[in-house]
């Protein structure tokens, strides 16, 4: 029996006619990627004046850029900085860029990071609220979407119940978001928030 054909819908038949719109795309996540790059160096000087509150690992971290094409479908760019990683104890920042999406910029804590920072977070609490900050509320740490099956805003959680998600789960993560109409202002608002974040766990 022959196999059924494969067809284009007219849209897809105009797309792979028209170069236009890849090259138009990857134009965009070079200068993504650009843009990114500019933030890290940033970011570098910013955690080396609060190098002497953190663990020597994690202050001589170094940034990594990375990409892919498929989450959830769509391409991304992520920048990790702090950066360190194993498999019982994470402290990263990291700023992800999601195609059609947003940016966001999420502190990710486990193990040993989470047990030495948890009460300096806990204690943000007022400030995080305020600051629209969201708070991740699943077992999969290794999600980055904003609903609500995934993150909470803290405007929608008492203080029992931030304190609560912090302490049962293994992880903390907290994230920001920022429309992608915000491009302009990205890179000054990233930084912003990566600012709180380290200001959160070494003030």
């Amino acid at each position: 029996m022959n196999a059924a054909k494969i067809r284009l819908s007219q849209k897809e038949m105009e797309l792979i006619n028209n170069p236009d719109w890849i090259l138009t795309k990857n134009g965009i996540l070079q200068k993504t990627k650009q843009l990114l790059e500019n933030l890290q160096v940033l970011q570098q000087q910013y955690l080396q004046s609060h190098a002497v509150y953190l663990p020597e690992e994690v202050s001589k971290s170094l940034p990594k850029i990375s990409r892919g094409e498929n989450y959830k479908g769509l391409p991304y760019l992520i920048l990790d900085y702090p950066r360190c990683f194993d498999k019982k104890n994470i402290c990263a920042i990291r700023i992800m860029f999601w195609w059609g999406n947003f940016f966001s910029c999420t502190l990710h804590l486990s193990g040993k990071y989470k047990q030495l920072f948890s009460p300096k977070i806990i204690s943000s609490y007022p400030l995080l609220k305020e600051k629209d900050f969201f708070c991740c509320v699943q077992e999969n740490e290794w999600e980055h979407h904003f609903e609500k099956t995934n993150y909470l805003p803290l405007f929608e959680m008492s203080k029992h119940d931030f304190e609560t998600a912090i302490l049962k789960n293994y992880f903390v993560k907290l994230a920001k978001k920022i429309s992608l109409l915000q491009w302009d202002d990205g890179q000054e608002k990233l930084l912003g928030y990566f600012k709180q974040n380290i200001e959160m766990i070494t003030v």
